[in-house]
C-alpha cells in the first residue's frame, strides 16, 4: 500500500526569521535604553555625543532589519519548506496576537520615519557608523525639531509597552497554557515534524 506523505511542518521558525526577530528586539531595547542613559550625561561631552552617534547608527540598522524582515515575511517564509502550524489558541486569541504584531510593525515604521525626520531637523551629523553620511538628504525645518522629538519619544514608549505585552503573552503561553508558542521563536535546531499514513 502506497504511503501518503503529509506536509512537513516546522517546530521552530527558520534561522533568518529568528535572527531578524531577536536583532529587532536587541535594537529596540538598546535604542530605548540609550536615549534615557544619555539624559544623565553632561551635554556636549564626548561620551554623550558618542552614545547618541551609536543610537543613530543602530536606528539606521533597525531600519534595514525591518525592511528585510517585512520582505522575508511576504516572500521567503511562504515557502512550503518553512511552513509553520497555526499558533495555539482560539480564533479571537490569534486575532489579538496578529493585531499586536501589526501594531508593532506600524509603530516601528512610524518611529523610524520620525527618527530620520528628527535628525534631519536637527541639522547635525547623521551617519551610519561613520561609513555612510545621510546628512541633508532631506531638508527639514529646524522649527519642527521639538515636535518630531516629542513624537519620537511618545512612540518609543508605545513600542516598549507593546513589547512588554508581547513578551508577557509569550510567558503566559509557555508557563500557564504550556504550549509551543514561545519555543517556536527560541533559538535552537529548527526541527520538523510530520506523519505518514
Amino acid at each position: 500500500m502506497a504511503e501518503l506523505h503529509l506536509p512537513v511542518t516546522r517546530k521552530r521558525y527558520d534561522s533568518l526569521t529568528l535572527s531578524l526577530h531577536w536583532l529587532t528586539a536587541a535594537c529596540v531595547i538598546f535604542l530605548f535604553a540609550s536615549a534615557h542613559v544619555w539624559e544623565w550625561l553632561e551635554r556636549g561631552t564626548p561620551l554623550r555625543k558618542g552614545l547618541q552617534a551609536v543610537h543613530i547608527s543602530c536606528g539606521i540598522l533597525l531600519t534595514l532589519i525591518v525592511v528585510v524582515r517585512v520582505a522575508w515575511r511576504f516572500t521567503g517564509r511562504r515557502s512550503p519548506s518553512r511552513a509553520m502550524p497555526a499558533p495555539a489558541g482560539s480564533p479571537a486569541t490569534r486575532l489579538l496576537a496578529g493585531s499586536v504584531h501589526a501594531a508593532l510593525y506600524g509603530l516601528l515604521a512610524a518611529q523610524i520615519v520620525l527618527g530620520f525626520l528628527f535628525r534631519w531637523a536637527q541639522h547635525e551629523p547623521f551617519t551610519f557608523f561613520g561609513l555612510v553620511d545621510l546628512s541633508g538628504w532631506v531638508e527639514v525645518s529646524p522649527a519642527l525639531r521639538h515636535d518630531f522629538g516629542e513624537w519620537h519619544n511618545a512612540v518609543a514608549w508605545a513600542i516598549i509597552a507593546l513589547v512588554f505585552v508581547h513578551a508577557l503573552a509569550a510567558l503566559v503561553h509557555h508557563y500557564l497554557l504550556k504550549d509551543d508558542t514561545l519555543r517556536r521563536m527560541m533559538p535552537g535546531r529548527a526541527t520538523t515534524g510530520g506523519q505518514r499514513k
